[in-house]
């Protein structure tokens, strides 16, 4: 695919600019991920938190997070704000459907994120009775890597297993994401007819960004090459239509934008997602820790936090420093996601776009066929 944004690309970019810059005047909160727990079930080489099997922090109890709830509901339409559970791993909460039925009765939709392994059906029925909307599960390449990468012999089967599960339900939002990495790349294709066999109709496929664990291991990142020919990969599959596919809200990329994903780049972190952390830290998503925390559950109003703080979400002129300074897409991108900012000087860990850019290159060079 050419790397050449074609005019009508780029009125579609200039259209949804000034779509954006409204977001952030307005910024509606209508996303909150909670994260609940650090306790978790796995040791995934990918983690980008600080869980453990068992986590030193006690999970957050419900009547903070409640009160947190509670103390925004002026300010958004419950019905219309969605609250997933994060961490860790929820299913590790023996309480989890406690606090999802409190957030139904308020009228707030509610989902979770898990990795699946606890998931039976009599816990999907009682989660269901309890409110749940939504589901994700991880999916990471076929049995050998996705174990590999999870680290656990079973993670494969029980993954698999809870999807096929989860497909049946009626009216329940359910999909899949697949981390890619150098181990999967080339499975992607099966991993797709895998999804499709179990009655799966959404995926996301997302890449591997240097923080936590993940800046360990060599073989998480796709190489340049791999890199464009994964959206190579997506954009085909996507014009195929058999299945729901998009990529994750990561990075601006392109000549790829609304071509990998439904909607153009936007990195709605702090404009109208927001983040309640184990220690009750506010932020935006769960990955901006450190100089992104923009107060505390415990001694701030959460909606004073979210009304008049964010200043670093909002306006992000900011991050026009570096490789950014001189971008001709900056005013597309803004300096990319958020959490691939460094945390203590703000400079920019990846770019998605110069990462396609080395790959084209080198398939030119190198005469590969994409």
């Amino acid at each position: 695919m050419s790397l050449k944004l074609s005019l009508r690309k780029k009125m579609a970019l200039e259209l949804f600019k000034k779509y954006r810059n409204n977001a952030k005047k307005t910024h509606q909160l209508s996303y909150i991920f909670w994260e609940c727990t650090l306790r978790c079930n796995l040791n995934c080489l990918h983690c980008g938190s600080d869980c453990t099997k068992d986590a030193m922090v006690k999970d957050m109890p419900i009547k903070d997070f409640i009160g947190a709830i509670e103390d925004i509901k002026s300010i958004v339409e419950p019905n219309n704000t969605m609250i997933v559970f994060t961490g860790g791993e929820p299913l590790l909460r023996k309480d989890l459907e406690v606090c999802g039925k409190q957030l139904y009765d308020r009228g707030f939709p509610w989902g979770m994120v898990s990795n699946g392994l606890h998931l039976t059906p009599s816990r999907i029925s009682s989660l269901l009775e309890a409110g749940l909307r939504s589901v994700t599960i991880s999916l990471d390449g076929l049995e050998e890597s996705h174990n590999w990468l999870r680290g656990n012999p079973h993670s494969f089967e029980k993954a698999v297993s809870a999807i096929g599960l989860l497909a049946k339900i009626p009216d329940l939002r359910f999909d899949v994401v697949t981390c890619v990495n150098q181990k999967n790349f080339h499975e992607l294709g099966k991993i797709k007819e895998l999804l499709l066999s179990k009655g799966l109709k959404e995926w996301r496929i997302f890449t591997v960004f240097p923080i936590g664990r993940a800046k360990e291991y060599e073989e998480l990142q796709l190489n340049p090459v791999q890199f464009k020919q994964l959206f190579d990969f997506m954009a085909a599959e996507r014009k195929k239509g058999h299945i729901k596919l998009n990529y994750g809200c990561e990075g601006f990329l392109g000549a790829y934008e609304a071509e990998v994903r439904d909607n153009l780049f936007f990195c709605r972190a702090g404009i109208n997602i927001a983040s309640v952390l184990i220690d009750g830290s506010i932020s935006a998503c769960p990955n901006l820790r450190s100089n992104f925390i923009q107060g505390n559950i415990y001694t701030d109003s959460f909606k004073e936090i979210w009304e008049n703080k964010y200043a670093k979400f909002r306006d992000r002129s900011w991050t026009r420093t570096g490789e950014c300074a001189d971008c001709e897409f900056f005013k597309y991108c803004e300096g990319n996601g958020m959490h691939l900012r460094n945390e203590e000087n703000g400079d920019l860990l990846f770019c998605h776009y110069k990462r396609i850019q080395e790959g084209d290159k080198l398939i030119i060079d190198q005469g590969q066929i994409v």
